[in-house]
């Protein structure tokens, strides 16, 4: 592929696009994001007005209420470690591939092949997962505004699939309002969680103790006959309850993804990314503790599997309660147009680099510098990966588990291998104007472990009836996430053996500025590759 010579000094660069252009590419995409903006789409994917609500469930079912109190703060302790070693290789490499770039450059070209397609993946099932949650919270709302609407299983898959279509035109046609959006969604996600927390704390007639909320246990999981002291529980119940923190804080690699459009990148985009953790850590615990000190119709919340709705229902007006699940549907309205906007410049870059069947379309930007057929197939893959919830059974909704479970392993899997390689580099590894130090060693390692250990877990069987062999096993009930993404990961593994590795060469250099940078001493030096 031919290369551009780099501009003259009648087209002089700022700084980020220098950057860029040293890292081999030029600024195609508009950069008219701010610091804050970039800061906000990762806050609005993460937000906790979505997770928090649609996968309460989960952790509630799976440990109870130990699994949100305890199990919230300590997952999120790990994450935050893992977003400090992505914020550092951000900061190094500020490009719309991220992720997969970072493995590229830092490894070979086969690393960058599966990292990427690992991220894809999970950004796919993030952006599928949130908008189905979304419409489900908007099944609920029409059923309590409307007598007539029945909020059916069929009905909740046709709000996604308009949804999702929204969030798809927003994102094509929007392009010059959508920073702003995203800037509007952190203040909505602020204001709306604080709201829902003072609903929480005032209206209610009474409350759950500190005792219950910080002692009690729950397996309704069906999983060691309700035992709640064994090894199956703490083991494997209560580990399969950690969903709940480890889906609600991810995608923060948006960070990342959208660097390319933000405005002094190299340290906007890393603080960005470890920030957009730290406070939806903090904010998420405060709005859980929350719903459990409102939880005291117990029976009712495990008779609906432990939906957050039903808290809701039960501890407060209908008044209230509209307004509650009203303020997390658009809440994680916003979410889903966040994740569409990192999911298509993930699916731009990578086509960019010629990765994805049909790179010459998916890597075309417009006029506006829109990657509007990326958007289109993109929302297109996450409608196909969700269509098993339409033969969905009644009760926990394994299959929403399933592409949460997708999302999880994708994402944090696509994190652990640049983390890896960046440990692996050593000292070789020149960082940018973020930097870990010399801490990179010990949080490195804590980072790789903890995504190995929630890895393993979040593939294995959500409920009894879909582990093979059992009495009671049907299709419906299998956690499909370990087909999905080994069905992927088999193909792309096919295709790597048998054709890509003779022609992807990682990241396609299109300009050909030497790519350096500076060192800590003021030194220039080559970039590792």
């Amino acid at each position: 592929m031919a290369t551009t010579p780099a501009p003259t000094a009648e087209q002089p660069m700022d700084d980020d696009a220098r950057r860029l252009a040293e890292l081999g590419y030029h600024q195609e995409l508009h950069r008219t994001w701010s610091g804050f903006s970039n800061f906000a789409i990762s806050f609005s994917i993460i937000s906790i007005l979505a997770g928090c609500f649609t996968t309460f469930g989960q952790a509630w079912n799976n440990g109870g209420p130990v699994a949100v109190s305890w199990g919230w703060p300590l997952i999120s302790l790990f994450i935050l470690i893992i977003g400090f070693c992505m914020a550092e290789l951000v900061s190094a490499y500020p490009t719309a591939g991220g992720i997969y770039w970072w493995a590229a450059t830092m490894g070979r070209p086969v690393h960058g092949w599966f990292t990427g397609w690992l991220n894809l993946i999970g950004l796919v099932a993030v952006t599928a997962s949130v908008d189905y949650g979304c419409a489900t919270f908007l099944n609920l709302t029409l059923s309590a505004l409307f007598d007539g609407w029945a909020g059916t299983g069929h009905q909740t898959f046709g709000l996604f699939v308009v949804i999702l279509a929204l969030h798809g035109l927003i994102n094509i046609y929007g392009h010059h309002v959508i920073d702003v959006l995203q800037n509007v969604s952190v203040w909505w996600h602020v204001a709306g969680a604080a709201a829902v927390v003072l609903i929480l704390v005032l209206v209610p007639d009474r409350h759950q103790s500190f005792q219950f909320v910080f002692t009690e246990r729950f397996d309704n999981s069906g999983f060691g006959d309700g035992d709640t002291g064994g090894l199956t529980f703490w083991f494997y119940v209560l580990p399969l309850g950690f969903l709940l923190t480890q889906y609600t804080i991810t995608g923060f690699d948006a960070c990342a993804h959208v660097s390319e459009e933000t405005r002094g990148a190299s340290k906007a985009a890393a603080q960005g990314l470890w920030r957009s953790i730290f406070y939806s850590a903090v904010g998420g615990w405060i709005l859980l503790l929350a719903f459990l000190f409102a939880a005291t119709d117990v029976d009712a919340i495990n008779k609906a599997g432990g939906f957050s709705g039903a808290i809701f229902e039960t501890a407060l007006t209908p008044f209230f309660f509209k307004a509650v699940i009203i303020i997390s549907t658009i809440g994680q309205f916003f979410c889903g147009m966040s994740c569409v906007t990192s999911m298509s410049r993930m699916a731009y870059a990578f086509s960019r680099d010629r990765a994805v069947p049909g790179w010459r379309l998916w890597s075309r930007v417009d006029r506006n510098g829109t990657p509007r057929h990326a958007i289109i197939g993109a929302t297109l893959a996450g409608l196909v990966l969700t269509l098993p919830a339409l033969y969905q059974k009644a009760g926990v909704p394994v299959a929403f588990y399933a592409v949460v479970s997708v999302a999880v392993i994708g994402l944090y899997l696509s994190f652990l291998i640049p983390i890896f390689l960046r440990l692996r580099m050593g000292d070789r590894f020149v960082p940018g104007p973020w930097t870990l130090g010399w801490r990179y060693k010990l949080l490195g390692w804590i980072a790789v472990v903890e995504i190995a250990i929630i890895s393993v877990y979040f593939v294995l069987p959500i409920v009894p009836a879909g582990v093979p062999g059992n009495g009671r096993f049907s299709w419906s009930a299998v956690n499909y996430a370990p087909l999905a993404v080994g069905g992927v990961l088999l193909g792309v593994a096919i295709w790597w053996y048998a054709s890509a590795r003779k022609w992807f060469t990682g990241p396609r250099r299109t300009v050909d500025l030497p790519a350096q940078r500076t060192a800590g001493d003021g030194a220039v030096v080559d970039d590792p590759a």
